[in-house]
């Protein structure tokens, strides 16, 4: 039997629950169908989700169709919930991205498209909905090709298809060339086009009626094929959760071989393009060895045990406790970081709450959602983690009482700012206190936007040893280095190891860990110090759909925010305004918009990446951060002399270090390293 997974993804209230529910019951998996807004949806399984009617925690359900077994991942529509649905992207055979024919191609559902181009995911469509008043399955279709792809192609009628084969031909040469010979076109060659992204197969129905259910079915059963998988063992994680018992479940799908029951996983790559690109993206961890203590096979709110999971299948084990959403086991490679992130800090109140068992509980939220980047503020004495929005910070909140019995509140939300660099810069550190030596040149580089940090190492073998030399690599990737114009996390950024020096008798690994954390520190000083250092803040790319007479004064409203727009589209009555403007500019904007319109529009804000923030000199005078006076990042190194260690300022550590600089100003490099004298002994 076939077995494909499928992941669901729509815009909020599209009906992606619905369409799950009559999947699962015009299958023959329900035998009542149940509805969001009655609160017994078969895969809204959580009380917060039955209470709000929205999907916040993705779900898996296993639909049998003929040949073929389905299994249906139902992932949340809220924005705020978008890195869960992310994650569930890596594991997908192919998708069905819902379309409101009420609603049209929205905001959040060209990022939806565009996230499922980048993760390569097969997709089809089916709108929704189409028996509201004004749906017209001509204008969604034109829609369709216009905001998605010109591969978009109605697939639920079957004269209709026939008609259309000439116009899928042209899509592919191989297909045309069969077109030419037969005049149509067999399953096999829909299937591989479908496969590579060129068609994307559009039903139409509406899924509380159950009308296109069937049809749609019919198409996931004809039109996909079983990916083939290679037979060494291989699994994706992309989830993490706890079960009401307290277990903690490794969600993952097999993309090799297979997984028996009481197996022994480790972490330890067993492929050269897993562990290389391990060792690219995060910090060599002490290698694990852990017992999958259960399989099971879940389907809404029950499971049931397996002693195996094949290749291609879905399932959560339990007995593992290092895993992390993203992670690779065995060949396969971790994921790429993600797409969609946060772009708001928020402040704990732990009120009368004990501040350490807040701290415990939201480390164990972050464990299943790594995106909330939960910190402990030493210097302010304070814990902080990002959220996408307050539905998001609502639904913690409610979190931490139900699962924790702790009641805490949260500070007005903060802009998440970043930092970074705009020409090359060395910077040096270097930690000599009695008994204790290290010495770490660092280039620092701009690297382009979006890229986040990428770690390197150009230093020879011969003037420090492998092992210092992963070490260093390794505690660049452990920390989240601060910048020094307001304190935020640096990012796009490329940083290489030049050269260092150890000692025989007195290096210690923690030796080499603060020489590092202070060559990153005194590379920015000195950038900063020529004006080489950037402010850079969140944006949000925007769709504006609001009467024509309110296209003035949302214009208006966006050139006021520092935005920019494409020009205005006409929709009847209405237009449409699309453009990107900042986060801390637009945050409060939708109260705005929802007033003066009268509630006879809708807004949709998604993030759009980082860019240089357009009011610098006024975030960097609020934050007041004296990046000298942080001791936790300081960018001064300590030397040794008379048997005694002392602090040498970040802007003189140059006159005192024990190894020449590798590069100049402009980019050139010296070869060779030129060790002066003056360890300690």
């Amino acid at each position: 039997m076939k077995h494909v997974i499928v992941g669901v993804l729509a815009h909020v209230d599209a009906g992606k629950t619905t369409l799950c529910e009559g999947l699962l019951y015009r299958s023959g998996q329900l035998r009542s169908l149940g509805r969001v807004d009655h609160g017994d949806a078969f895969l809204d399984t959580d009380a917060m989700e039955k209470r709000r009617g929205i999907t916040i925690f993705s779900k898996q359900a296993i639909i049998q169709h003929d040949d073929v077994a389905i299994t249906v991942l139902d992932t949340p529509g809220h924005v705020d919930f978008s890195a869960e649905m992310e994650r569930t992207l890596g594991v997908l055979d192919y998708a069905i991205l819902v379309v409101s024919a009420t609603d049209g191609v929205q905001g959040y559902t060209q990022t939806l498209w565009r996230l499922l181009e980048r993760y390569q995911v097969p997709t089809f469509i089916f709108v929704n909905k189409m028996d509201a008043a004004g749906a017209d399955r001509a204008a969604m279709l034109a829609q369709l090709r216009r905001h998605c792809s010109d591969g978009c192609m109605a697939f639920d009628d079957s004269d209709e298809l026939a008609a259309q084969y000439e116009d899928i031909a042209t899509l592919d040469e191989h297909a045309m060339d069969e077109y030419l010979d037969r005049e149509t076109l067999n399953d096999a060659t829909v299937q591989s086009l479908i496969a590579r992204r060129l068609l994307v197969p559009c039903y139409f129905g509406s899924a509380l009626q159950l009308d296109g259910i069937d049809t749609l079915l019919n198409g996931l059963q004809r039109y996909t094929w079983q990916p083939d998988y290679p037979q060494d063992f291989g699994a994706k994680v992309y989830k993490i959760s706890h079960d009401s018992q307290g277990n903690r479940l490794t969600w993952l799908k097999v993309t090799g071989g297979v997984l028996p029951v009481k197996t022994t996983l480790t972490n330890a790559r067993t492929s050269p393009e897993a562990t290389a690109k391990r060792m690219n993206q995060t910090p060599e961890a002490e290698p694990w060895h852990e017992k999958a203590d259960q399989i099971r096979m879940y389907s809404g709110a029950k499971f049931e045990l397996s002693d195996v999971a094949q290749a291609g299948s879905i399932c959560a084990v339990t007995g593992l406790t290092q895993t992390f959403s993203g992670e690779g086991l065995g060949c396969e490679p971790d994921a790429e970081a993600p797409v969609l992130e946060p772009v708001l800090t928020y402040t704990v109140i732990p009120g009368e709450t004990d501040t350490h068992k807040a701290l415990v509980a939201l480390r164990t939220l972050e464990d299943e959602d790594p995106m909330l980047h939960v910190r402990w503020q030493e210097r302010l004495q304070e814990i902080q983690l990002q959220l996408m929005g307050t539905v998001q910070l609502e639904v913690v909140q409610q979190l931490m009482h139900a699962r924790f019995g702790l009641d805490v509140s949260f500070g007005p939300g903060s802009i998440l700012y970043r930092e970074t660099i705009t020409q090359p810069v060395e910077g040096v550190g270097h930690f000599e206190p009695l008994r204790h030596y290290a010495e770490v040149h660092l280039l620092l580089e701009p690297a382009p936007r979006g890229s986040g940090l990428q770690f390197a190492s150009s230093c020879s073998e011969d003037v420090l040893d492998r092992n210092w030399q992963r070490l260093i690599l390794t505690h660049l990737r452990e920390r989240e280095h601060l910048g020094v114009l307001t304190g935020s996390p640096i990012a796009d950024m490329r940083i290489t190891l030049l050269t260092g020096r150890g000692h025989l008798k007195h290096t210690e690994g923690g030796d080499f860990r603060q020489a590092t954390y202070r060559a990153v520190r005194q590379g920015l000083m000195k950038a900063n110090s020529r004006q080489q250092c950037r402010l850079l803040e969140p944006w949000y790319r925007f769709r504006l759909e609001l009467p024509q007479d309110l296209l003035g004064r949302a214009m208006a409203d966006i050139q006021r925010m520092s935005g920019s727009f494409e020009e205005p589209q006409a929709d009847g009555d209405y237009a449409v305004l699309e453009g990107e403007a900042p986060v801390s500019e637009m945050r409060d904007y939708t109260a705005q918009f929802n007033a003066y319109s009268h509630g006879q529009g809708s807004i949709t804000c998604v993030f759009a990446g980082y860019r240089p923030c357009h009011n610098e000199a006024e975030v960097i005078a609020q934050a007041g951060y004296d990046p000298e006076s942080d001791l936790d990042n300081t960018p001064d190194s300590v030397f040794c002399a008379h048997g005694a260690g002392y602090t040498v300022k970040w802007n003189r550590v140059e006159d005192f270090m024990h190894i020449d600089s590798m590069h100049v100003d402009g980019g050139a490099y010296i070869d060779g390293a030129n060790i002066s004298s003056g360890m300690n002994s």
